[in-house]
């Protein structure tokens, strides 16, 4: 009986989600609209995306123009973008807000590439954990005897190959991300 390989593939897909949120909520300096994809505000009841209650343009390399379709909710979305601790400063104005991205010194970009580091460990202890279920898997199916041994060692391997390929695409996204950091 053939292994059902497709739950580790969708285990590894949602980890690199995972690590592209998490990177896309880092600021590197610039002005990116993806830094405010994942600041909500109760609106009307809802707990929406500031992408969905406002447009969000670049207005400079520095600045963010965020206007409100309804400008009763400005208070809300200025409250929001500020308790995100995203480290950036917001002001308001009869347009709406702008969010001003500071300057990185070297000390905040090695700091930032820390926290990069950090959660691209996070994300591979995740493939380590969906490796580990999945050999488990297989062993229990093993000693019941749906596999032999050369079925049980070449599925582990098959295995392996997800997950080497999981880190390797892991390890691109961080080196993007470090570089756009770094200002490279």
């Amino acid at each position: 009986m053939a292994y059902d390989f497709s739950k580790i593939n969708e285990e590894k897909n949602k980890v690199i989600d995972w690590l592209k949120g998490e990177y896309r909520s880092i600021q590197t300096g610039r002005a990116t609209p993806q830094v405010l994809d994942l600041v909500h505000i109760d609106m009307y009841g809802a707990r929406t995306a500031i992408a969905h209650a406002a447009s969000v343009n670049i207005e400079d390399p520095r600045t963010l123009r965020v206007s409100p379709w309804d400008k009763t909710i400005l208070g809300a979305m200025e409250k929001a973008i500020n308790d995100a601790d995203l480290g950036l400063s917001v002001s308001s104005d009869d347009q709406g807000l702008r969010v001003h991205f500071p300057s990185l010194t070297t000390e905040t970009r090695e700091k930032l590439v820390k926290l990069l580091k950090d959660r691209l460990e996070d994300a591979r202890v995740r493939v380590r954990s969906m490796r580990e279920e999945s050999n488990k898997d297989i062993d229990v199916r093993a000693k019941e005897g749906e596999y032999g041994e050369d079925e049980q060692h070449r599925l582990r391997g098959e295995i392996q190959k997800i997950v080497d390929s999981a880190n390797a695409e892991l390890e691109v996204l961080f080196q993007k991300k470090e570089k756009e950091v770094m200002g490279e």
